[in-house]
């Protein structure tokens, strides 16, 4: 078993099998939460696939939304799942084949879709944009694989927009702080809308939701990852990570625990 305490990365060639599984089941309990539910059905009927169409998931993960589109496009269209890790293809090919799906996934990154010009009816991408220190090449890519017509849902985190209580203020900010150095592209939710206008994107819809931590995980693996890194920088002290823990779990006992970031969704069409 990894170790709970440890940084979780999203980088693919930072990700073992222990550290592949850790991250899985964070997604796994993010796709539960609220928040990640309401956008994700934004973003469904936002999209409107329709049989035989084509479909991309760009970032596919664990492959759920993947399989999503499969549904949609039903046996006489094609979704395919992208990831840049080949350990979580190849658990997105077992969860999809479990499941009786058509979906397909390939190992693959932002940058260079694998995909003639004008070959794709829908694109679909959330939380990924924020890891790319180059957003403008993979929003290019985007509009390049898009047939005219063809429409996209990108959903990204907006990490300036992040919500810790209850801690001193000066600690928490320094603890934000280091997450934000460790981000490629921390504020991806507030630049979408003119990186992908610049792509050549006509912005159509918007949508907002708060990606609100659970309670009952108040020093989850989220918690553990920022406060360690923290610590790692020199940003807080070993003893200051503890008694913020304490103080969370407390306030997670007495009702006064909140911890939020704020994602957008942006649909676009290709003109």
């Amino acid at each position: 078993m990894s170790d709970p305490t440890a940084p979780l990365s999203f980088r693919a060639d930072e990700i073992d099998r222990a550290a592949l599984d850790q991250l899985a089941s964070v997604l796994d309990l993010q796709a539960a939460r609220p928040g990640i539910r309401r956008l994700r059905e934004w973003s469904q009927a936002a999209l409107h696939v329709q049989p035989g169409e084509s479909a991309l998931d760009i970032g596919s993960g664990t492959g759920s939304e993947t399989r999503a589109l499969a549904s949609a496009v039903t046996a006489s269209g094609r979704a395919i799942g992208l990831d840049p890790n080949p350990g979580m293809v190849i658990l997105a090919r077992e969860r999809t084949e479990e499941a009786g799906s058509s979906a397909q996934f390939v190992v693959g990154d932002a940058y260079s879709l694998p995909f003639p010009d004008e070959r794709l009816d829908v694109v679909r991408s959330e939380r990924v944009f924020q890891h790319l220190s180059e957003p403008e090449r993979a929003a290019a890519e985007v509009a390049r694989v898009l047939r005219p017509g063809g429409r996209a849902v990108i959903v990204d985190s907006d990490w300036g927009t992040a919500i810790m209580h209850p801690g001193e203020p000066e600690m928490l900010q320094r603890i934000m702080d280091v997450m934000l150095s460790r981000t490629a592209n921390p504020h991806s939710g507030r630049r979408l809308p003119g990186q992908l206008t610049a792509a050549g994107l006509a912005v159509e819809d918007i949508g907002t939701e708060a990606l609100i931590q659970d309670p009952d995980d108040a020093t989850g693996p989220l918690v553990q990852m920022m406060s360690v890194a923290a610590v790692a920088e020199g940003a807080i002290t070993e003893a200051e990570r503890v008694a913020l823990l304490d103080q969370l779990n407390a306030a997670a006992r007495s009702g006064d625990f909140h911890m939020s970031v704020t994602m957008f969704a942006y649909l676009v069409r290709k003109p």
